[in-house]
């Protein structure tokens, strides 16, 4: 990164910070501790995990919904609360109607965009139910296995919730059977946004469906955010009805356009976000695009590559030559032309770009491509500028 680019980064975010207190409170993948509006949906989860609570464990359960409906706010909620250190003593409660202790079952939360093997799912579940991470090499699979089953067996069972669990590649049935493979005391909790009836196999679970934000209620998620991240007054109601209506019931798309309307306003010294500033800010969250979440689970070599694209010029992203030159000659990279190239491919392969054919007036054969991206850039920028100077 170039001194220019640093000391434009700082203009941009320094001089200005009156609007934007804490761009946390309306990032699209931070979630709060009591998710608004979804009261019934909480209860719905607690009565099928109720099991546990007498020290038996729950049945497997799949819970579904659209994106942005709040389904990961809604889990790591719940288990962030449920969950128990291991280097604690299991929990105990003394029942009113008998004497002895009831040892409850583990609670473990598995973030699958964190996972791309069954390796990776059985080294998550082991540093839920252990005090001790597991290697991240020098291990195998056997090896690993057989100490998870060990940790399981240890406890009278343990609830394993895996998030996004029909992402890249996997399928909640595939996730499940790799679970149950381990043989050890322990019940499912599979989250994912593809519906029951397309996923094989998967009909002989119990299902819970969370469905898309009412318009009022991502009203209320908007101007709950929006006045602890925002300056006071700074966020008028009618802007957030109007980033509701077109969110669609999508909590992602809606805090993800309120994000960008405030970098916006923030870049342009304003004391409030404007009604230009809420277009510019839907324009910048492309419909039914990839998450955020999904971009910041990339390793950091990949994200720097984003990063690197989002500095280019109109004339840079032409084609997809142009950008990958562009990129390995950046100060952001430090990328052969062919890695970057790709990586970019694999970011298109994964939804993280769309190849878009360029129009061309001058020339013959094959017009080349562009990459356009599919995910909320000025989120991205922004949230990755910020871990960069911390």
């Amino acid at each position: 990164m170039d001194i220019d680019t640093r000391i434009r980064r700082r203009r941009r975010r320094g001089a200005n910070q009156t609007l934007v207190l804490d761009y946390d409170r309306v990032n699209p993948t931070a979630h709060v501790a009591e998710p608004i509006g979804r009261g019934p949906i909480i209860e719905r989860v607690l009565d099928h995990l109720n099991p546990a609570f007498d020290g038996s464990l729950p049945s497997d359960v799949y819970v579904w919904g659209p994106p942005g409906s709040g389904k990961s706010a809604v889990l790591t909620a719940l288990f962030s609360r449920l969950e128990t250190p291991a280097t604690q003593p299991r929990t105990a409660i003394q029942t009113t109607t008998r004497a002895q202790s009831v040892e409850l079952p583990r609670f473990v939360y598995v973030n699958g965009r964190e996972v791309d093997s069954e390796f990776q799912l059985y080294r998550h579940v082991h540093d839920g139910v252990t005090d001790v991470d597991a290697p991240t090499r020098g291990i195998s699979t056997d090896e690993l296995t057989s100490r998870l089953r060990s940790a399981l067996s240890e406890s009278v069972g343990t609830v394993i919730a895996v998030d996004h669990a029909d992402e890249f590649g996997f399928s909640p049935t595939a996730v499940r059977s790799s679970l149950k493979a381990l043989d050890g005391p322990l019940s499912t909790v599979l989250v994912g946004r593809t519906p029951p009836s397309d996923v094989d196999e998967v009909g002989d679970i119990a299902e819970i469906e969370i469905p898309g934000y009412g318009q009022q209620v991502l009203i209320d998620v908007l101007m709950t955010r929006g006045s602890s991240g925002l300056a006071q007054d700074a966020l008028a109601y009618d802007q957030t009805r109007r980033i509701a209506a077109w969110a669609g019931g999508n909590a992602h798309d809606a805090l993800a356009a309120l994000f960008s309307a405030a970098v916006t306003a923030n870049e342009a010294g304003a004391q409030e976000i404007r009604n230009d500033d809420v277009a510019a800010g839907i324009d910048a969250v492309p419909r039914d695009g990839t998450s955020l979440g999904v971009v910041l689970a990339l390793p950091s070599n990949r994200q720097r590559v984003l990063r690197a694209f989002l500095e280019l010029d109109d004339d840079q992203r032409f084609s997809v030559t142009a950008t990958t030159e562009a990129i390995a000659d950046s100060e952001w990279v430090d990328l052969s032309v062919g890695t970057v190239k790709r990586i970019l491919y694999e970011l298109a392969d994964a939804d993280v770009f769309d190849r878009v054919t360029a129009e061309r007036t001058t020339g013959h054969g094959r017009p080349p491509s562009r990459l356009e991206p599919q995910f909320p850039t000025l989120v991205f920028r922004e949230l990755y500028d910020i871990q960069a100077d911390n």
